[in-house]
């Protein structure tokens, strides 16, 4: 009993404030069904890790499991990288090879990582730190672990949390920005899709070319750019069903448990309350709206040189971030909303499969520009 009063003693009103959180976290996984298969597991452990005395993480010379993990597979980037296997492998690129130039949309939603970069370094952050925040902007939670390991940058916790929330948070945070950006007329255009056959060489050359040519543009961006790209492949060669079926779905989904409860061990009380923790997660919401904007306005940019029958829908602009496959479905769903016969899904999902690889070598690119 006297153990058990002496560990109560030892609950601090931060610990309670993680509580809530998990708890938040929980809710929108289960009741809103907002990427549960991360939330949850990042909910749970938040309180896991919170708990006085916690067996989970490292007391004294007892090593938590959840340092194991950490160590294991996040410190070296080896769960982020596996899980680009299984990205990889789900990803459809046909709708972006029958129409390239939807790639450069993919380009334009990376302006809020640069953007963020910059910002966060005028409020004080170590050019490191501010790189691995920027990356949040990507909308892809592995290449933030990835960059925000290479950097060993503080906020390691922070950006992982922000990161894989706001991907989960896209249809709340995308409509108002596409809204407050676009007319009534800009959502009701409608673009006819032409459904045109990919032929097998070209799925299989297609990430090949791709891990090449930004091998060579951007070599640090072999590692994430390979990785998704060697995942394309299981999915495309056509002799490899099974592995690509288990890179889809068992690797995958064991990976995502595996990472969702581990980035938990970054999300201590005394680590995660602090101002820097809601600079961040401020400048991550920004970067997401910057990204979204960037999308948008050079699609409506892009229209001022196109013929009036060719015109875009500059909603699909909002796909480029890599929040795959959820940005292009509430960029259909809007779409759909304002005229129940503009059916986007296909423009919009190759916008969004482009930005998944822009986000890929965005990353990459700061790695570059950056020394470690």
């Amino acid at each position: 009993m006297q153990a058990i009063f002496g560990n109560l003693l030892l609950l601090d009103p931060k610990m309670v404030i993680m509580w809530v959180i998990g708890g938040l976290l929980i809710y929108l996984a289960i009741k809103k069904d907002m990427e549960p298969s991360l939330l949850l597991p990042m909910g749970f452990g938040a309180i896991l890790v919170n708990l006085p005395s916690s067996g989970a993480i490292t007391q004294g010379d007892e090593v938590g499991v959840l340092d194991v993990l950490y160590n294991a597979g996040i410190a070296n980037e080896l769960f982020p990288l596996l899980l680009f296997i299984g990205i990889g492998a789900m990803i459809d690129f046909g709708p972006l090879l029958q129409n390239p130039k939807l790639l450069i949309f993919g380009a334009a939603a990376q302006f809020g990582v640069f953007a963020v970069v910059v910002l966060a370094t005028l409020l004080g952050f170590d050019l490191h730190d501010a790189a691995s925040i920027g990356v949040i902007g990507a909308a892809d939670g592995p290449t933030a672990i990835f960059v925000s390991q290479w950097f060993n940058s503080r906020y390691t916790g922070a950006i992982m949390v922000a990161a894989y929330s706001y991907m989960a948070l896209v249809p709340i945070i995308q409509p108002p920005v596409i809204k407050a950006l676009t007319t009534k007329k800009e959502r009701t255009i409608r673009m006819r899709y032409q459904a045109a056959n990919v032929s097998r060489l070209t799925r299989i050359l297609f990430p090949i070319v791709v891990t090449v040519v930004a091998g060579l543009i951007v070599p640090r961006s072999v590692a994430l750019v390979g990785f998704l790209m060697f995942g394309n492949l299981l999915r495309e060669c056509g002799v490899l069903d099974s592995l690509s079926h288990v890179a889809q779905n068992v690797l995958a989904n064991l990976i995502t448990i595996f990472l969702g409860i581990t980035i938990a061990s970054q999300m201590q009380a005394d680590q995660f309350l602090n101002k820097e923790t809601l600079m961040i997660l401020g400048l991550g919401l920004l970067a997401f709206v910057f990204d979204t904007a960037g999308g948008v306005i050079c699609a409506k940019v892009v229209n001022i040189f196109m013929p009036e029958d060719k015109k875009l829908n500059p909603m699909i602009g909002a796909c480029g971030i890599s929040a795959f496959p959820m940005s292009s479905r509430v960029i259909s769903k809007m779409a759909l909303a304002e005229d129940k016969q503009n059916f986007l899904l296909m423009q919009a999902a190759g916008v969004n499969v482009g930005g998944q690889v822009a986000s890929v070598i965005a990353g990459g690119m700061l790695l570059n520009l950056i020394a470690r």
